[in-house]
């Protein structure tokens, strides 16, 4: 095991981990997902909630996830074969490669294909159609062409499999250092022009100041799937990241500091995307719509507004790439772990198969290739979301929590050497309280 430590690619920094960790968590979910939720649900009371479910459930989960790599060195499927006492564990490896490593990234890769295709679009004819209210045609005519869906979805696919090709701290940790920082100076700059635009008080009201009188059921539920999905859990991707870390890191801090990112970035995105919607006059509860239907027709009404189209997708891209290199790290990790495959072929690999993977959630979305009554890419996103991730995040609390539970504790204060204040409580939370949470995600999704 010495040997295979010492070889093993490790990250360059503190801060390197922590903004590609961060990077993983903060994608669609964050400036997509959560902004239409919030506006679903009542605006800042949904915060709230969301906020204390994250920091209860998500962060243990991500902790959890983080000791399991550490301690094996390896990623989601090796993690469970060198420290589960039988074979039943893993299952749960299996399930986080698939679910995170190929299913999710393969239809996720078509999503960020959008994102590019809008960046462009912001400056040949997005703005004009969406200036006549026809974003909603922009977006069908262009998922109608199932050619263009998949180039661009492969063209994304390509630039992240080169990225995760050159390694952990050479690819991944110095892209993530200039993209994360990017991310968040074109949210800033967004904010600056949404917050300044005559009207925009509502949308601050609305964001910021809670109205406990719209909550509900389904207002816990969401707050629930959002703060279990908005951090990367149950698709092997924080187990893979952590078996990067040095023994010396303090996991906790970074836990912390990750889900701070992530926090930050979610509740900008609202920031730049509220008092906009409320200027110009627009409904907050436009569901996935809002994207991509919505906001360019809210920035094709505002001066400059192809450039701060431009400006809003290309966040999304960051986002969106930033979070494909940690999928395809999963299954790029396990050909380099259990078949002792080169990064470069394994990268190749991986990135080709997941890549021809995704042509069918592409090309579904011109209205083709049904299954059970939904659309490919639509099955693809309900079976990996709704069934797979909740199960493997179950599996890993249970598994840490009752089987593994003493090493747990080894493992989260670098065997003694620093305090750990809530461990009890966070011990509790892995063996109780999470797993029943994230089974109230599993029954509310399977639904």
């Amino acid at each position: 095991m010495s040997s295979n430590s010492k070889a093993r690619e490790q990250w360059g920094s503190q801060v390197g981990f922590i903004l590609a960790a961060a990077g993983s968590a903060i994608g669609l979910g964050n400036i997509w997902r959560f902004p239409y939720l919030v506006g679903m649900n009542g605006g800042a009371a949904f915060v709230i909630i969301y906020i204390a479910i994250a920091v209860t459930v998500g962060l243990t989960v991500m902790l959890t996830e983080f000791c399991l790599g550490r301690a094996s060195q390896k990623g989601s499927v090796g993690a469970f074969k060198r420290l589960a006492p039988n074979k039943f564990w893993r299952v749960f490896g299996w399930l986080g490669l698939l679910a995170g490593g190929f299913i999710i990234l393969s239809y996720y890769g078509v999503i960020a294909g959008w994102t590019v295709k809008y960046m462009f679009g912001s400056f040949t004819g997005l703005m004009g159609q969406a200036a006549g209210g026809g974003s909603g045609d922009y977006l069908n005519a262009f998922l109608a062409d199932s050619k263009s869906v998949i180039a661009y979805q492969v063209g994304v696919m390509a630039v992240t499999v080169i990225i995760v090709a050159c390694g952990v701290g050479k690819g991944i940790e110095q892209s993530c250092k200039y993209m994360m920082p990017g991310l968040f100076i074109v949210l800033l700059i967004l904010i600056a022009r949404s917050v300044t635009l005559p009207g925009a008080e509502a949308g601050l009201e609305f964001y910021l100041k809670p109205d406990f009188s719209k909550l509900s059921g389904k207002t816990l539920i969401d707050a629930l799937g959002q703060g279990f999905f908005s951090l990367s859990l149950g698709m092997g991707i924080m187990i893979t990241y952590g078996s990067y870390l040095s023994k010396s890191e303090n996991l906790p801090k970074c836990a912390l500091l990750v889900f701070i990112l992530d926090t930050l970035a979610a509740t900008l995105a609202g920031l730049a995307i509220f008092p906009a919607l409320f200027a110009m006059g627009m409904e907050p509860a436009q569901g996935v719509g809002l994207t991509f239907v919505t906001l360019p027709g809210v920035f094709a009404q505002m001066p400059a507004g192809a450039f701060f189209s431009f400006l809003f997708f290309l966040l999304l891209f960051l986002a969106s790439l930033t979070s494909m290199m940690s999928l395809l790290e999963v299954s790029v990790t396990f050909l380099m772990d259990e078949f002792k495959m080169g990064r470069v072929k394994a990268a190749l690999s991986s990135g080709s198969v997941i890549t021809i993977l995704g042509i069918p959630s592409a090309y579904s979305l011109s209205g083709n290739l049904k299954v059970f009554g939904m659309s490919f890419f639509d099955f693809m996103d309900y079976i990996s979301n709704n069934i797979m991730m909740p199960i493997n995040a179950i599996g890993i609390c249970l598994f840490a929590g009752w089987i593994w539970t003493e090493k747990l504790r080894e493992e989260i204060t670098n065997n003694g050497l620093i305090r750990f204040a809530v461990q009890p409580v966070w011990i509790t939370s892995v063996k109780i309280f999470a797993p029943a949470a994230i089974a109230v995600i599993l029954a509310s999704g399977a639904n």
